[in-house]
């Protein structure tokens, strides 16, 4: 792999991120020290990895004419959707016109939508999942929710972090779950309602697909809230059997999509059987734990194997653990960030992103420690999120 690494020029090695939260922030950050220019997009300014790219443009990644023009202009030599909300149907035109779409149009077209992901994993692959209905109207909402029984879960089939997500535990929960989930429906009104598995625990194998190669990290356990990650540690402490199983679930449907990069498989884990749930194409939240806990963070895998960078053993640098720091007030145009030396002198890490306002609970950065068991880790960073102080303005 050649790089051409001269900034903003004609000929440097261009990256465009479609999407520029803090998970492209991390992949822009491994990037730079490649000396690939990056063009961050996104569609409000100043977002996360904005602050870190050579250039950025602000724009309605859903309209093909807007971000046609911003590719047209840019002419990348690879496009990184770093979230959901993209039209699928331009990154589809792309691959067909040259343009290298990371992993590729296809894989984004089927993670980005719970439906297709859903049924080629449990009825193409053959690959245990929770029963589900996909429905989209009120009466068929309705009937699923009877047809798999109390508790259930209702998700909009496209959003991102849990958006739209509701756990339904009786019959008064039936509207509200309607109703939460037109937030983030976006463009597709279908809306798929899941059996509530009753998991012990649940994992992501963080899974590198290289040209013929098929690399994996150690499980990352994770508790999830409204549908988004607030805890992640790893290793999580798990069977070789159930280590075993995952990996093949894991390169069964990665083989079907057959792109490189980095992806974050999810499973729920009951005694001694694997669900798959989902798969994200990129970096995943809960891996934001690798930023300590292993030699390769996800972000440096993930651009590696798209570079076709060697990657070389990957091994732990001790137990670890990352809480999310999650702003508590609906709306705020200013963070005042308070107490972090405190954070630091309790032997913990601290990444901001940087996020330019707050809007209805939202992820600002994690906290990250290591220690000699996983609890122990997390509760460092438990007790260092307690002396951070936010100030909302």
């Amino acid at each position: 792999m050649t790089i051409i690494g001269t900034p903003l020029s004609k000929s440097s090695t261009k990256v465009l991120l479609c999407g520029s939260g803090e998970i492209g922030k991390e992949i822009a950050i491994v990037l730079q020290k490649y000396g690939i220019e990056i063009i961050a997009v996104d569609n409000y300014d100043n977002a996360p990895a904005m602050q870190v790219s050579q250039k950025k443009y602000i724009v309605n990644m859903m309209d093909y004419n807007e971000l046609l023009k911003v590719i047209q202009i840019e002419k990348p030599m690879y496009i990184i959707p770093e979230k959901e909300s993209i039209n699928i149907e331009l990154l589809i035109d792309l691959e067909k016109n040259g343009f290298k779409v990371i992993p590729n149009a296809k894989t984004i077209e089927y993670t980005m939508n719970r439906e297709k992901i859903r049924k080629l994993a449990s009825i193409d692959l053959k690959l245990k999942t929770s029963n589900f209905k996909v429905v989209d109207s009120y009466e068929e909402f309705q009937d699923a929710i009877y047809f798999l029984g109390f508790p259930c879960v209702s998700k909009p089939i496209m959003s991102s972090s849990g958006k739209g997500q509701y756990v339904l535990y009786s019959n008064h929960d039936i509207k509200k779950a309607w109703d939460h989930s037109k937030e983030a429906r976006g463009t597709n009104k279908k809306i798929i309602v899941e059996e509530y598995i009753k998991f012990d625990y649940e994992v992501t194998l963080l899974t590198i697909k290289k040209n013929e190669k098929i690399l994996f990290c150690k499980p990352i356990g994770h508790i999830q809230k409204n549908g988004d990650y607030i805890i992640s540690w790893q290793p999580q402490k798990i069977s070789k059997n159930i280590i075993n199983k995952m990996k093949r679930y894991a390169k069964k449907i990665i083989k079907f999509f057959d792109g490189n990069g980095l992806y974050g498989v999810e499973f729920f884990i009951k005694d001694n059987n694997i669900y798959f749930n989902e798969i994200s194409p990129r970096p995943h939240d809960t891996g934001l734990v690798t930023l300590i806990s292993q030699n390769y963070s996800e972000f440096e895998l993930h651009v590696r194997s798209i570079l076709d960078l060697p990657i070389k053993n990957i091994y732990l640098n001790g137990k670890s653990a990352s809480v999310a720091i999650i702003g508590e007030n609906d709306f705020s145009e200013e963070i005042l960030y308070n107490n972090i030396d405190s954070v630091l002198e309790n032997g913990c890490e601290i990444r901001l992103f940087g996020k330019p306002s707050l809007i209805k609970r939202r992820r600002l950065g994690v906290i990250l420690a290591k220690d000699k068991t996983t609890e122990k880790a997390i509760n460092k960073c438990k007790n260092s999120l307690s002396k951070l102080k936010l100030e909302y303005k």
